[in-house]
């Protein structure tokens, strides 16, 4: 294919619109769609980097049977079968399937009907449990309904934006363009983070409060209590839209102010003035995501955060209201179509027994899932058990991210049967597959995702499906067919299952439900290809909706919101063993388990390998320095290695943790597998933010870092990270040395031969061993091991292996590590939209660059997608306080 394709990115919910270009000799190039109105032009730099992610490298191209190539017939009908056995034996639940928030609607949409409508069964859960659940559950216990009430355009138009648990910056990184340049445009709006991290998203707060982990239940119902104290409750929206303020506020105000510093970590000084800017500003929006989300009591923090909304009337009009930033590309897509075990198609409510005889009737199903299934973690724990027999997992790696992630792995291990549709053949959960269906990628697939604002967008292929590489819809209807549901799942186009979905959501919908679609219902095949972004509700009779509940109209029986009472939590208390609260989390350059930007040497150039942040005084306490490894130990016993990275940033008596490397990345950083599987008892979400750990330094004989033009195969040591480059990877490691030898291991674990060209240094007394592996002038490999973490300047060895060593004097420099005085190292890269490294701001800093605009004008570094702007202002911050020094 050849032309240009207006698509929508796969990474996170901001949902941005992306335009692909390829040209005739097949180079793909991306870049912001102007139009889109979720992005107007601006990408992250994920999405930037997309056309470094396409290469077949490790795809799944054919399908496998037991690690053998098999032809799609046989392995469609060894799936069928197998899942036609286990129902006859066993019954509808002791099947599952597990979805995820990177499958597509239409993908969604089929894997709902055939589970729930024509297997019987509601054991279809999401990974978009991990996410999103807790906002779910909150939305439908205040508003009847899982709505989101606000859109973009309100964070523009808000004079107080209060970011909850969300490290917007790196998270949702175009959103908080949007939101520093209406707040540089208009000074005067205020914005608040509360998070217990200094993240990159508080460079634009005027007001920060480090609230300890789960204590923003506390906060908001501090807030509620005030703001009918205060005179602040809107009496006409309370009156005459909502149900039980009484409640609530009684269940609010058993907190005194000296028992609500304790419960939050932060000072009652600082607490009063957000007190009063929340009480005395009319337009606010409050963003939350997985801060909230992924805790015990996530449900509950969702319904302090609307309480405070909905007694103010500070909801559905311009510049006000909630609203929930999701977690994944088409998590909101899901929650359309029924993708959580809890909920039917359409909004519709799976325990309502008209909701439930109305989509079999619209389906023609043979049965209907007649109560919910397994939640996520429930799911896992009946594979483990043998409840669950068969098991289908679709563009999810729940061994990586699953709470658990250890115990996971040994049920699915254990699992009579279990099928994997994915990119990638050798995840680690698809290593673990019976069947393994090969999918199509971004790029490849056709079809449509939700945004956050409830904005739906195509996905268009601009690429061939590669080898035989089938859409997941495809792979699901044929499955059903061979089960016998054949004229159901006749599907020749997404469009086809688009429209079904549209029609399903307009279906006997007389505005009880907040979900209709139906303008689309009759949507041609020229149409949906021309589909441009809207948000939903697009109504049969031409209606739409920019904001929800702004004149109240809830989707309960009685139109009203709920007020929830919400219990402040008690304290927990503090374990000895096990003193530091583990929060887990994303960095700005990766995406999940890196199956995607993994291949973006790019990406990897910012943080090239798995840390733990922990504050500089904790870490004296426990003799950790910068840099050292750290042995990380959850309460169930299991544990992992990271490297120490000392920042004040982080919270007294927590770390953080990011949650993307691998087993095939870095096997000892599986963060998730510390998580213990505790979850809320209304989403089912769990708690992956608040696991209770230890923390010590690792001691390791040798340490090393390897630049290397091939990957290497034999990596015998208790640490190691590998992460791309360009021309080769890097790699970081410790451990004991091999017993043959530093230049024995390399050449074995690279499949070096006696014509590469070695040379080394060794210094015995110091433990310092470096070699280098020539084949002619070009480097194949570099070498660098000491007793301590190796003092290498990377990214200029990294470089390397793109350059030409044609004498002595440029590979003595590689034998040091870094290059000649007076010659460029760039340092560890900043900004990776353009590779400008902390060398290179720093100089501009002493050349006179005083602001992020002006290294803008010098090195472009921060002028794209803006994310290492905070990270450019605290260089020079810092460069100037030594410069007065």
């Amino acid at each position: 294919m050849s032309g240009v394709t207006k698509t929508t990115c796969p990474y996170c919910g901001v949902g941005c619109g992306v335009i692909a270009a390829v040209d005739d000799e097949g180079k793909i190039s991306v870049a912001g769609d102007p139009d889109h109105p979720a992005n107007y032009g601006r990408l992250c730099s994920k999405g930037s980097a997309l056309a470094e992610t396409l290469d077949m490298d490790g795809r799944a191209l054919y399908p496998q049977v037991h690690g053998e190539r098999a032809g799609w017939d046989e392995a469609l009908h060894l799936v069928a079968a197998n899942f036609q056995r286990t129902i006859s034996e066993h019954g509808p639940d002791a099947v599952a399937f597990y979805v995820s928030g990177q499958m597509l609607t239409e993908d969604y949409y089929v894997a709902n009907k055939l589970m729930k409508g024509f297997i019987g069964s509601a054991n279809i859960d999401t990974n978009s449990r991990l996410c999103m659940a807790s906002s779910v559950a909150g939305h439908r216990r205040a508003f009847g309904a899982d709505t989101v009430p606000a859109c973009y355009e309100d964070l523009e138009l808000a004079d107080l934006v209060v970011l909850v648990g969300s490290n917007m910056a790196w998270c949702h990184p175009v959103l908080y363009q949007r939101l520093a340049a209406a707040k540089a445009a208009r000074p005067s709006m205020k914005v608040v983070v509360i998070d217990p991290r200094k993240t990159a998203t508080s460079d634009i707060a005027d007001l920060h409060l480090t609230v300890a982990a789960d204590g923003d239940i506390a906060l908001f119902n501090g807030l509620l209590t005030y703001l009918s104290e205060t005179g602040a409750v809107d009496e006409n929206y309370v009156s005459r839209h909502t149900s039980g303020f009484p409640e609530a506020l009684m269940a609010a105000s058993q907190t005194s102010m000296p028992d609500l510093s304790e419960a939050t970590g932060v000072s009652g000084m600082l607490i009063r003035q957000f007190y009063r800017l929340f009480g005395q500003t009319e337009k606010v929006v409050t963003c939350y995501s997985q801060g909230v989300n992924q805790s015990a009591v996530g449900t509950d923090k969702v319904n302090a955060i609307v309480n405070c909304h909905l007694v103010t009337g500070r909801i559905g009009r311009p510049g006000m209201g909630p609203l929930s930033l999701t977690g994944q590309p088409n998590a909101m897509g899901g929650r359309e179509v029924g993708g959580l075990a809890n909920m039917l198609a359409a909004h519709m409510a799976i325990e309502n027994p008209i909701h439930r005889d109305r989509v079999q009737r619209f389906w023609s199903s043979p049965t209907i899932a007649d109560r919910p299934g397994l939640k996520a973690v429930d799911m896992f724990e009946a594979v483990a058990d043998g409840r669950i027999k068969a098991i289908w997992i679709m563009s999810t790696n729940p061994v990586v991210s699953m709470p658990e992630a250890d115990a996971v792995k040994a049920a699915l291990k254990a699992c009579p049967f279990v099928v994997v549709s994915d990119i990638q053949q050798d995840t680690d959960t698809a290593r673990l597959a019976h069947v393994l269906l090969p999918a199509t990628g971004w790029g490849e697939k056709s079809g449509t995702v939700t945004n956050s604002e409830r904005r739906i967008s195509r996905q268009r292929p601009f690429l061939s499906e590669p080898g035989e590489a089938r859409a997941d819809w495809w792979q699901m209807a044929e499955v059903a067919k061979r089960m016998g549901f054949g004229p159901a799942f006749d599907y020749g186009a997404p469009g086809e299952i688009f429209a079904e979905h549209a029609a399903l959501s307009a279906f006997e919908n007389e505005g009880e439900r907040d979900f209709d679609i139906g303008a689309h219902a009759a949507i041609s095949h020229s149409a949906y290809d021309d589909l441009h972004p809207f948000q939903w509700p697009s109504r049969g009779d031409g209606s739409t909706l920019a904001r929800f509940f702004g004149d109240g109209g809830f989707f309960t029986a009685d139109r009203r919101a709920r007020f929830v009472p919400v219990a402040t939590p008690a304290l927990e208390k503090t374990d000895g063993r096990f003193p530091f609260t583990l929060n887990t989390g994303r960095i700005r350059d990766h995406w999940h388990t890196m199956t995607r930007t993994g291949k973006s040497a790019r990406l990897s150039a910012h943080i090239a390998e798995p840390f733990c942040e922990i504050h500089p005084a904790d870490a004296a306490n426990v003799s950790i320095g910068d840099a050292d490894l750290v042995h990380v130990e959850g309460e169930n016993g299991r544990s992992i290695i990271v490297r120490a990275l000392l920042t004040e940033r982080q919270m007294r008596g927590s770390v953080f943790v990011p949650m993307h490397w691998t087993g095939e990345m870095a096997p000892s950083a599986r963060v998730d597998t510390l998580v213990p599987s505790r979850v809320d008892p209304v989403s089912g979400q769990p708690a992956l933010k608040m696991a209770r750990v230890s923390v010590a330094r690792q001691e390791a004989q040798a340490h090393g870092f390897l630049v290397t033009a091939k990957r290497p195969l034999d990596l015998p040591f208790a640490y190691w990270a590998i992460a791309r480059t360009e021309g080769g990877y890097r790699l970081e490691f410790a451990g004991d040395p091999p017993a043959d030898g530093w230049e024995d291991w390399l050449r074995r674990s690279l499949q070096l031969d006696e014509r590469q060209d070695f040379s080394g240094y060794l210094d015995r007394q110091a433990g310092d061993h470096r070699l280098l592996a020539f084949d002619g002038e070009h480097l194949l490999a570099a070498l660098f091991v000491a007793p301590e973490p190796v003092s290498v300047s990377r990214q200029w060895a990294v470089e390397q292996l793109k350059e030409r060593h044609l004498d002595s004097r440029t590979r003595s420099m590689l034998i040091a590590g870094r290059p000649a005085a007076g010659r460029p190292d760039k340092g560890a890269i900043v900004c990776s939209c353009f590779s400008v490294g902390i060398n290179e701001i720093s100089a501009a800093a002493h050349r006179g660059c005083r602001s992020v605009e002006a290294v803008g004008l010098v090195l472009n570094a921060g002028t794209n997608c803006g994310s290492c702007r905070p990270e450019i202002r605290r260089i020079l911050d810092a460069t100037q306080t030594l410069a007065a020094e």
